[in-house]
């Protein structure tokens, strides 16, 4: 995919006679911050030639701005197994294998997920800084959307913050549903730092609004398949809020699942929706479930309906 560090916006009937500073800031939602730096470096254009903010446009005219800088990568690319499911210029989704971190949390750590990315863009020609729109953990699988410029992030958080990027999970509790967790419904429990733990989690009435909306896909004695979607994206939200029901993911041993069955937390990321920001199209990015996951569910007899594998 060639680089093309500009985007062009062509002015619309509603920012006629507008400033260029107004769309800037109006439709394409661009900071006082970005905007100074790209009058710095002359990175505005008006039908092909550089402007200045207070220039009053019409309909139909062309305005380039250059938010698709090639930056030094803050990592050393290395081959690392993933799948793109998506791509275009400004963002991919990619389909994270179980045991993977996204990003490392020390310098000197290797083998994440960023590590990776950053070795797919050089074999592209390409280079630039890795930045994650939302979080996996270490052991869950599936999808993940990552910005490829600070523009790009900015406005696909502006999505996620808005609850326009839908995030749906699959998971597999160990028990089954009781009836203080009904077969489809919302669990709203904030969540905060369990106290002398440095990793676990707890439901707390002193946490931060975590809110998890939920459908119950089959159950019996000993399990429950469930399908996911995330309102609010704490750490381990999902694994905390269904072990506090007492239905913990099979093989999360931090919250109290089993782990024979499985060698990780049974959590898979299937499914990303989001409104292109560019195009105006909803785009739907789908990954199917992993061998682990899918020997799981057998196991403990779940049908394996074509509406998640």
């Amino acid at each position: 995919m060639k680089h093309n560090q500009w985007i062009t916006y062509h002015v619309t009937d509603t920012w006629n006679h507008c400033t260029v500073e107004s769309i800037l800031k109006g439709p394409l939602l661009l900071s006082n911050r970005m905007i100074n730096r790209l009058t710095r470096r002359r990175g505005v254009r008006l039908n092909g030639r550089t402007t200045w903010l207070k220039r009053t446009v019409k309909k139909g005219d062309r305005l380039q701005v250059a938010v698709r800088p090639r930056e030094q990568a803050d990592l050393m690319p290395e081959p690392v197994p993933f799948t793109v499911k998506y791509e275009d210029m400004d963002w991919m989704v990619v389909d994270k294998p179980a045991g993977i971190k996204v990003h490392p949390v020390h310098s000197d750590e290797k083998g994440t997920l960023a590590h990776g990315i950053l070795h797919y863009w050089k074999s592209q020609g390409w280079e630039g800084k890795v930045r994650p729109i939302h979080r996996l953990d270490r052991h869950t699988s599936g999808v993940l959307m990552v910005a490829k410029s600070a523009y790009a992030h900015q406005l696909m958080d502006r999505e996620l913050r808005e609850k326009r990027l839908k995030r749906v999970y699959l998971a597999i509790l160990q028990g089954a549903p009781t009836p203080s967790l009904p077969l489809e419904g919302t669990i709203d429990a904030p969540i905060a730092r369990q106290p002398g733990h440095s990793l676990k989690r707890c439901v707390s009435s002193k946490g931060d609004s975590a809110i998890t909306h939920y459908r119950i896909l089959d159950h019996n004695d000993q399990a429950t398949l469930v399908q996911v979607e995330l309102e609010t994206g704490r750490t381990h939200q999902i694994r905390v809020h269904f072990a506090h029901f007492g239905l913990p993911l099979f093989g999360d041993s931090l919250y109290g699942g089993k782990s024979s069955l499985i060698g990780r937390q049974a959590l898979h990321a299937s499914e990303l929706h989001f409104h292109h920001p560019f195009t105006e199209k909803d785009v739907k990015v789908i990954s199917p479930p992993p061998d682990d996951f899918l020997q799981l569910a057998r196991q403990l007899k779940f049908s394996l309906t074509e509406a998640w594998c």
